[in-house]
């Protein structure tokens, strides 16, 4: 049961930002020891109590489920993430990825650098996640970039910069930080709103703060955040209401003499 307090302690230590991803993982890592540690007691106990008749068979079955319990989710995501490449920065523009400003600042010495990785994590991403590209909205950079907003908003990421675009001048820019579900870990996203000659293009990338494996969480999340700002960008005709029409003008009267 020791295990279970050492895995909160880890989470409320990373969401909290006392300290650096390091010592979390090791706080973390430490919990799954004392879970696997369990489960082979829990298993020498069954032998014991198949052999000679002892009691204590609710123990080693509840210390077994507890361990089982907490290396569930780890393992789900370690053998979802197996197959997919070593990289952990994930954009729809490879050639000409949106830039972190403020969030490059915010990076320490021992977080993954703010600059894309270039041509081979491009590769590796084009394999991995061919469907990760580009959105283009058939409305002006302004609205693009309010709705933009509004998704990031209400996904309840923290923004660290934002500029509206200024069409023919400059593009528009938020930075964001998001936390992964159960541990919090920070993943930074940034969203360029860039005006072009029919509309509007909505280039975004996200990149984890620390590791060189994401597991897919990076493409995930461009993936859901992609479809919500498609979804807030496209204005559906057949939604329109339509104005009743007018009626017809009665004629004129002749007039009386």
């Amino acid at each position: 049961m020791f295990a279970w307090p050492v895995a909160l302690l880890a989470i409320v230590i990373e969401r909290a930002g006392v300290l650096d991803m390091i010592p979390v993982l090791v706080t973390f890592g430490a919990s799954l020891l004392l879970a696997i540690v369990a489960i082979l007691f829990a298993l020498v106990a069954f032998a014991v109590i198949w052999h000679t008749g002892a009691r204590g068979l609710g123990h080693a079955v509840t210390a077994f489920l507890i361990g089982l319990i907490l290396l569930a989710y780890p393992a789900y995501v370690g053998a979802k993430g197996y197959h997919l490449p070593p990289i952990s920065d994930i954009t729809t523009d490879p050639i000409d990825p949106p830039r972190f400003e403020a969030i490059a600042r915010l990076r320490s010495r021992d977080a993954n650098p703010a600059a894309y990785a270039g041509l081979y994590a491009a590769e590796l991403q084009r394999s991995a996640y061919p469907d990760i590209e580009p959105l283009e909205a058939a409305m002006p950079a302004p609205a693009a970039y309010a709705a933009v907003r509004a998704v990031i908003v209400k996904r309840r990421w923290q923004i660290i910069n934002e500029r509206p675009p200024q069409p023919n001048r400059r593009d528009g820019l938020i930075e964001a930080v998001a936390r992964t579900p159960v541990m919090g870990f920070r993943a930074d996203v940034v969203v360029r709103i860039r005006s072009i000659r029919d509309g509007t293009r909505v280039d975004a990338r996200s990149s984890s703060r620390y590791g060189r494996y994401d597991l897919g969480a990076n493409a995930a999340r461009l993936r859901t955040l992609i479809a919500d700002i498609d979804d807030a960008t496209t204005v559906d005709k057949t939604e329109t209401p339509v104005r009743p029409a007018k009626p017809a003008a009665k004629p004129a009267q002749p007039a009386r003499r």
